[in-house]
């Protein structure tokens, strides 16, 4: 038996797996400090299917997205590009400057990298490096980002090591392990990593601590962007590919719940509603540079349409034009929405005065008129099906899964969707999609096609991945290859540019507590 939780901005759900079968969840508002939150709804399922029976648990937190967005709990960062100085764009170019100011410590950079053929575009300049190190503030993060390192790694593993010996322990994040093609966004996604590192450090150490309160010793993990899971070694070093897990969670279980492989899911949270198309069963991830709180990345992030409209909404009237958010109540919903006796007009209080959700007192909603509420309505769900149709890849009609808290403001019918599904544990399939993750890994590297054949690099990709997924935990004999691309390129004679995701069973193997916060840690 496994349990899943998913930290969301208003909810914090959790339910209890055993194989396909939900036997119990919860939900719960999610807390100021996160970590009350996920406690409680731990506790309640726990306090329903005992200790016994649970093997494992997955959690999905919106805390380090936050953490970006706010600007807020993040480490100084100091960037070493190796590349050919003097650089047009230096490290931090274009980000806000709030997030800037809260991250950058010192920028550099120095002689070293690689051209797109993975040849030395110059040898490293170890002093310049040596020297930034010993002048470099005390308590910062380090990262290290080499042009074309996705190709050639060697110079950022080179300067790595040199930052190790001038000071042993430094944390330090290197940009291929990151991002892709694309040297700012690559080397944006790896300082948003560095400056998270210290902050998921303490995160794994309160949700393991969680676990122990409740009497649970057994594997924690993390859900990752790409719908599979990672453990506490990989998460307290890559939180960025954690930030995603939101959404990623949600479509993931809305698949599981309602057995469809294809399909496009709309999760309808407190804030916001994210709707995304899934693909075998896995999330579609975005092929584009992703911008997050403002910085461009390019990292493996789902390809989700976000809108502004979520149960705790603001509705207003303004001319005769009705507008429903993008300011939402959110976890505050239960004080402020008319259903729970406050004074702020939300969407869930015009779901109720409609007869589609059951909360609240409805006698306190019942000035509203079926006039105003069918226009809120309709306008509701002309936005969803505009969101519905970007999503979707094809003109072939599609099912759509409704979910979460506020799924009922999604519409029975739509242009192009074959059927709009709604799952039994709709209200916490999030949890359920953390409870039912794999592990999973990715290779993404360019490979030379002069002296080696299209078939051998595919091997060695496909090897590679299995091996990563099994390094991450994966029970090596359920490991298979669920996305694979060749993208020959067109601007370099005998190249390729390989892509292997790989995913297996979660492993059962029961680690002690101490190896798990050391892990952390």
């Amino acid at each position: 038996m496994r349990i899943g939780i998913d930290v969301g901005g208003t909810n914090t759900d959790a339910v209890a797996l055993d194989g396909e079968r939900v036997v119990a969840w919860t939900k719960t508002t999610t807390t100021a400090d996160v970590l009350t939150g996920v406690a409680t709804a731990l506790a309640a399922v726990v306090a329903q299917v005992g200790t016994a029976a649970v093997e494992a648990v997955v959690i999905g937190t919106t805390q380090f997205v936050n953490a970006v967005v706010e600007a807020r709990r993040l480490a100084p960062v100091v960037v070493i590009r190796l590349a050919t100085p003097p650089q047009t764009l230096e490290p931090f170019t274009d980000w806000p400057p709030p997030l800037a100011a809260a991250v950058r410590a010192r920028a550099h950079v120095v002689g070293g990298g690689h051209q797109f053929t993975g040849e030395p575009l110059q040898a490293l300049d170890a002093d310049a490096v040596r020297e930034i190190v010993r002048t470099a503030p005390e308590g910062c993060e380090f990262v290290v980002s080499g042009t074309f390192s996705p190709v050639n790694p060697d110079a950022e593993c080179e300067a790595r090591d040199l930052i190790d010996r001038v000071r042993p322990g430094a944390s330090v994040t290197l940009s291929h392990q990151i991002g892709r093609l694309g040297m700012l966004e690559r080397e944006n996604a790896a300082i948003l990593n560095a400056a998270l590192r210290p902050l998921a450090v303490r995160v794994i150490t309160g949700f393991a601590d969680a676990l122990a309160d409740v009497g649970l010793d057994v594997p924690l993990f993390l859900s990752q962007n790409d719908g599979t899971v990672m453990n506490l070694a990989l998460a307290r070093a890559f939180p960025i590919l954690t930030i995603a897990s939101g959404p990623t969670n949600s479509l993931r279980g809305a698949a599981f719940e309602s057995a469809e492989t294809d399909c496009i899911v709309a999760d309808v949270g407190g804030t916001t509603t994210d709707i995304g198309l899934v693909q075998g069963g896995f999330p579609r991830e975005s092929a584009i540079a992703i911008d997050l709180a403002g910085v461009r990345t390019n990292f493996r992030i789902p390809d989700v349409v976000s809108l502004g409209i979520g149960g705790g909404s603001l509705v207003a009237q303004h001319d005769g034009e009705v507008s429903v958010g993008p300011e939402s109540v959110g976890h505050r919903l239960t004080e402020r929405a008319l259903v729970f006796g406050g004074d702020t007009l939300t969407l869930t209080d015009v779901a109720v005065a409609a007869g589609l959700a059951d909360v609240g007192d409805p006698a306190l909603v019942a000035h509203l008129e079926a006039e105003f509420t069918g226009r809120v309505l309709v306008h509701v769900h002309e936005r969803i099906a505009e969101a519905v149709e970007r999503a979707k890849l094809s003109a072939a009609a599609i099912p759509v899964i409704a979910v979460g808290g506020g799924a009922f403001v999604v519409g029975d019918e739509m242009p192009g969707v074959s059927a709009v599904l709604r799952p039994g544990h709709a209200p916490v399939a999030n949890a359920v999609g953390a409870a039912t993750a794999n592990v999973g890994a990715e290779v993404d590297r360019i490979y030379s096609l002069a002296e080696r054949s299209r078939d051998d690099v595919l091997a060695e990709a496909r090897l590679r991945a299995h091996e990563r997924a099994v390094e991450a935990g994966a029970v090596a004999g359920t490991v298979r290859i669920v996305d694979e691309e060749d993208l020959p390129l067109a601007y370099l004679q005998h190249t390729t540019r390989v892509r292997v995701r790989a995913v297996g069973d979660l492993g059962t193997f029961v680690p002690p507590r101490e190896e798990q916060l050391h892990a952390a840690r």
